[in-house]
């Protein structure tokens, strides 16, 4: 059995995560009309002040010691009632398919317990089908699916609460 650990990534680990953002964003160009920029690489904003934003929290994923994807939790809620927000999620390819992603969301949701939403893109087909297992299954049903469109495009929000485990 792998060892997974997902630990908030420091300020001297940002830069990590930005430079997994090029995958996150290649994939993501399946979906989304993103383009390289002259030098090879998709061009994102400098994520500086994002990561300053006190709501901001990045992690970085390992598996057996091993970088194996991030994520990030933001409060760019859509709904009022809503604390969290799954605002990026990566797992590399190779991690995929062994429970990897499930036990990282698990470790997020026991780590912030409280309303959470989750937004996908609906043409994203391995995101979606990802995301209508997990939730289910992490959340004992307890969930609402809602249309939403983020920047013209279909997607799905998850909305859900997560409570605080007893002895917290």
């Amino acid at each position: 059995m792998s060892q997974i650990e997902l630990h908030p990534a420091q300020r001297d680990e940002l830069q990590c995560i930005e430079n997994l953002m090029q995958f996150y964003l290649y994939e993501l160009s399946e979906w989304l009309p993103l383009k390289l920029g002259r030098h090879g690489l998709f061009e994102i904003r400098p994520l500086l002040e994002y990561w300053r934003e006190a709501a901001t929290r990045p992690y970085l994923i390992r598996v057996d010691g091993e970088l194996a994807g991030f994520a990030t939790v933001d409060d760019k809620v859509k709904l009022a009632e809503v604390q969290y927000n799954l605002a990026y999620f990566f797992v590399a390819r190779r991690f995929r398919g062994r429970g990897i992603g499930r036990q990282v969301v698990r470790q997020l949701l026991e780590q912030l317990p409280g309303h959470w939403q989750i937004v996908h893109i609906d043409d994203n087909r391995p995101a979606r089908d990802f995301w209508a297992r997990v939730i289910p299954a992490l959340t004992g049903d307890a969930y609402s699916c809602h249309p939403i469109t983020a920047d013209g495009y279909p997607c799905t929000l998850y909305k859900f609460h997560t409570p605080t485990s007893p002895g917290r």
